[in-house]
């Protein structure tokens, strides 16, 4: 026998022996020693490999490594394989792109979405879910995995997170809101992190409140927002909070698995999915820091709160044009026997960015237009912050850290940047910005800001423009149908309605204050829009309102899906006035031209009328 070999059996006896006496008890200990060591993170794939994460539009996630030579059929085969589920009739997209035979653009980390094609999709056909048991074995991804870059203190959290999961310490369903939502816990049991899985949004296919009824990729609460999106926009929001300017947590896009997720498909076998035993289920989902705090603003009176703070949450809402801004989702923090960065007792952070960011532009809420801090001028340290805002920075950095991110959003964020760094150059208060951007109801019709009064005027004047003449895109429309069987029952109205650019006041309320909004209304689309084109005082071309009625497939010929185009062209445009996706980049270029030169006109009659309005408002009691 060697020497070594005897070396080696001489130190295993004893170990062996030991565990035989001890049994049980030993296994325990190295259990438990087993968890307190540090599990090592994956290691990156070797050169010319990316990791990527395959979502289905039922909800299902896959992780799987590309080479250099897969396509997007190799990519479906892996995932008919592993999940046992049908790809055929179906697409493989990255934000705007629908993937074939190139996947060069698809970087490391990033999430694709299998669609299922219009002419394939019935509403009536069952979501499955992967039944088999050895699921989770046949994607090799961590706890919690990182899509894209992070922050060195999103990294912790994560880490965090990851040890309360081996830990055992499940985590908390949160009750309140229209989607799931989980607090994920650190293993000493503290609440650290709020998950929300895409697939469980309002509208989603495992929303488990009851609000289902839509497949990802589909038009969700708000028209230009669509169902599993949000999660990466509430990503944008912190990024684009540069310095942490306006206190947005920390925020980051991953893949994250446990059993707490719900489902509520049917199996393979026709079982509902809440009558077996739950599963470990992978979710590609919003992850945010917790932020430990009293109360929401909805719940105290706003005297209280810094004029700092109310203004730079009010800055980003603009630049992001943030259609849900209500007290709910703007945390208070008593600072008890200290004072905070303002000077003042109370800290605000801003929550909830899914619905910013829109495909185009709708009706923003602004609930921080009826606090009196919003009619207070911008400080010199804000007016230099906005002054140094680039958006075609901020677009390109989105670009980057986003890949998913679509163009028609980045083209809000530019044309929003813009608008506020004028506003404030004109001498315009917060308020007063956040009126330009809101539409006001007038009787029972709804008018266009005077933001999108704007746009319209800049669109007519591209329209006008002699390169682009009106005949020479006619026929274009007929690639922009859309097949109402993706949508089944749901129907909404468009309301054309009766509108003057000038004298436009502000009329406030929440959109997302009931649901009602987003189902139910009538059909008579037909009869207002004719309606509009008789009594309108500035006529959009006819083409902006062509509803799609012819069904459109994917094809053979190289057009792109029904569900890559803009969401609120996947549905009866409801309360679109201007839109900004359907325009060539060239277009896009004049257009922003023209929007600068016609602004600048907006902007002198609002501070004309403001001096007034700002009397008015604040009053003569007001103290901060």
């Amino acid at each position: 026998m060697s020497p070594n070999l005897e070396s080696s059996l001489k130190s295993q006896v004893p170990a062996l022996l030991l565990r035989r006496l001890f049994g049980a008890g030993a296994r325990r200990d190295e259990a438990a020693a087993a968890k307190q060591m540090p599990r090592p993170s994956p290691s990156p794939p070797p050169a010319g490999r990316r990791r990527v994460f395959v979502q289905t539009e039922s909800g299902c996630v896959l992780g799987m490594d590309l080479d250099r030579g897969d396509n997007a059929h190799t990519v479906k085969r892996r995932l008919q394989l592993a999940l046992n589920m049908p790809t055929g009739g179906t697409s493989l997209t990255f934000g705007d792109r629908v993937l074939e035979n190139d996947l060069s653009s698809v970087r490391s980390d990033s999430p694709l979405l299998l669609t299922r094609n219009s002419i394939h999709r019935s509403c009536s056909t069952p979501c499955l879910c992967p039944a088999s048991k050895d699921f989770e074995h046949k994607d090799s991804s961590g706890l919690v995995e990182i899509l894209g870059s992070s922050s060195r203190s999103v990294k912790c959290l994560v880490d965090d997170v990851a040890a309360g999961i081996r830990s055992g310490l499940d985590p908390v369903p949160i009750d309140s809101g229209l989607g799931g939502s989980y607090y994920f816990r650190n293993d000493g049991g503290d609440r650290v992190a709020i998950v929300k899985p895409t697939d469980e949004e309002p509208f989603a296919p495992n929303n488990p409140k009851g609000f289902t009824g839509r497949a990802l990729g589909q038009p969700g609460l708000k028209k230009s927002v669509r169902v599993g999106e949000t999660g990466f926009r509430e990503v944008a929001a912190y990024l684009l909070d540069h310095e942490n300017f306006a206190n947005v947590p920390a925020t980051a896009l991953v893949k994250i698995t446990h059993s707490v997720f719900n489902v509520n498909r049917r199996m393979n076998n026709g079982t509902p999915a809440h009558d077996q035993k739950q599963q470990v289920t992978s979710k590609i989902a919003s992850f945010q820091q917790f932020i430990a705090h009293d109360f929401d603003a909805s719940d105290h009176g706003t005297s209280s709160f810094p004029v700092a703070a109310v203004h730079r949450i009010g800055i980003l809402d603009i630049r992001i044009f943030n259609t849900d801004r209500h007290g709910g989702n703007v945390l208070v923090r008593k600072l008890d026997g200290g004072t905070g960065r303002f000077g003042c007792q109370t800290e605000l952070f801003p929550i909830d960015h899914g619905l910013c960011l829109p495909e185009n532009l709708e009706d923003p809420y602004f609930e921080w237009i009826h606090w009196a801090q919003a009619s207070i001028p911008f400080s010199e340290e804000e007016l230099e912050y906005i002054r140094n805002l680039d958006p075609l920075r901020d677009a390109t950095m989105l670009r980057r850290e986003l890949p998913m991110i679509r163009e028609a959003c980045l083209r809000v964020l530019i044309l929003c940047t813009i608008f506020l760094k004028e506003a404030a150059t004109f001498g315009l208060c917060l308020a007063e910005i956040g009126e330009m951007m809101t539409r006001e109801f007038r009787g029972m019709e709804e008018e266009p800001s005077k933001l999108e009064v704007v746009c319209m005027e800049a669109r007519k004047k591209v329209a006008e423009w002699e390169p682009f003449s009106p005949g020479v895109e006619q026929g274009e429309d007929i690639d922009f149908q859309f097949s109402m069987d993706v949508l089944g029952g749901y129907n909404d109205v468009i309301r054309s309605p009766r509108f003057h650019c000038s004298g436009l006041k502000g009329s406030f309320r929440n959109p997302l204050t009931k649901l009602v909004e987003s189902m139910n209304e009538d059909n008579d689309d037909e009869e207002d829009r004719k309606e509009f084109s008789m009594h309108s005082s500035h006529r959009i071309p006819s083409s902006e309102f062509n509803t799609p009625s012819v069904h459109r497939t994917t094809s053979l010929n190289g057009s792109v899906p029904a569900l890559n185009r803009s969401a609120d062209e996947q549905l009866p445009s409801s309360m679109c006035f201007v839109r900004l996706s359907d325009m060539s980049a060239e277009e896009w270029h004049v257009f922003v031209e023209k929007f600068q030169e016609l602004l600048k006109e907006a902007l002198d009659e609002c501070k004309a009328a403001g001096a007034q309005r700002m009397k008015q408002r604040l009053g003569t009691s007001c103290k901060f």
